[in-house]
């Protein structure tokens, strides 16, 4: 299906089988979907979600005047914002990137020793069993620290600085997250399917 993009910028939400948001994905690649019959547009109206076959939407596309189209050879189709997927009703399984930005989302910017909150730029990475003591970078070994503690704590365990951890370092899971621009949230179709709270990088625990 060759496409003339007369208006093909932004991308697509994709929802599984469910009706839970799992990715974004290009325009192309939503039309593709449609196309061989793996999923269906979302149309909202009103406050009402219908869904509808590319043949369909392709018949509802009639007479639309707006810009934000694609073209075939033969037809003009509106661009869908919203797809569901028909035969997917899982969540991506993913590993949470071990990196310093997800340790402090995961501590919640919060010194693991005396639990006051502080911007990130009053914050270490501390290791839990010190580096030459044989503590390994993992993610069971090393907390948000505030500078405070973390002079305190020294070269020594938690144990031997007689300091006590709020809770025990652990691997977190990956949760879906998009990163939505405010501007792109301007399309109310997709409000309901995402709180942006949510989906603002979120790291679940065991």
């Amino acid at each position: 299906m060759a496409l003339e993009n007369e208006s093909s910028a932004g991308g697509v939400l994709v929802l599984n089988r469910l009706w839970q948001a799992v990715n974004i994905c290009s325009v192309e690649r939503a039309l593709a979907l449609l196309y061989t019959g793996h999923a269906q547009v979302v149309y909202e109206d009103g406050g009402n979600f219908s869904t509808f076959t590319l043949n369909e939407w392709c018949d509802f596309s009639c007479g639309h005047d707006g810009g934000d189209v694609v073209r075939t050879i033969s037809l003009k189709i509106r661009i869908p914002r919203i797809i569901l997927l028909l035969f997917f009703d899982r969540l991506p399984h993913r590993e949470v990137k071990f990196t310093r930005h997800n340790i402090f989302e995961r501590d919640h910017n919060t010194c693991q020793y005396c639990g006051r909150r502080f911007d990130r730029r009053n914050l270490n990475i501390d290791h839990v069993v010190p580096r030459q003591r044989g503590g390994r970078t993992t993610w069971t070994n090393v907390v948000c620290s505030c500078l405070e503690c973390n002079r305190r704590k020294g070269n020594r365990t938690p144990e031997e600085a007689g300091m006590r951890l709020i809770k025990r370092p652990r691997k977190p899971h990956w949760r879906p997250f998009l990163h939505i621009t405010f501007a792109r949230m301007g399309d109310h179709s997709w409000r309901h399917f995402l709180d942006v709270a949510y989906w603002n990088v979120e790291l679940g625990e065991d």
